[in-house]
């Protein structure tokens, strides 16, 4: 497990996924938890990994982990 909070304030729980942006392609990227501290992303807890949407126009891409057998570390139920 990770050292790391999740990035939302007032949320203690531990990160699961980071979340990035590529604002070029309009595009907000979740993934697994980088191996160190990104400055211009966010980790995440898995409640709000789970509830994680873009802005209008914007789409979200969520790279699982392969080998998780529920297909949702980082990613909520």
């Amino acid at each position: 497990m990770s050292n790391r909070p999740c990035s939302r304030i007032t949320c203690t729980d531990p990160a699961v996924a980071t979340l990035t942006f590529v604002y070029a392609d309009a595009m907000a990227v979740l993934g697994p938890l980088s191996a160190a501290h990104e400055p211009h992303a966010y980790d995440l807890c898995d409640r709000h990994a789970a509830r994680t949407s873009a802005p209008q126009g914007w789409q979200v891409v969520r790279h699982r982990v392969m080998g998780d057998p529920a297909g949702e570390v980082g990613f909520g139920a």
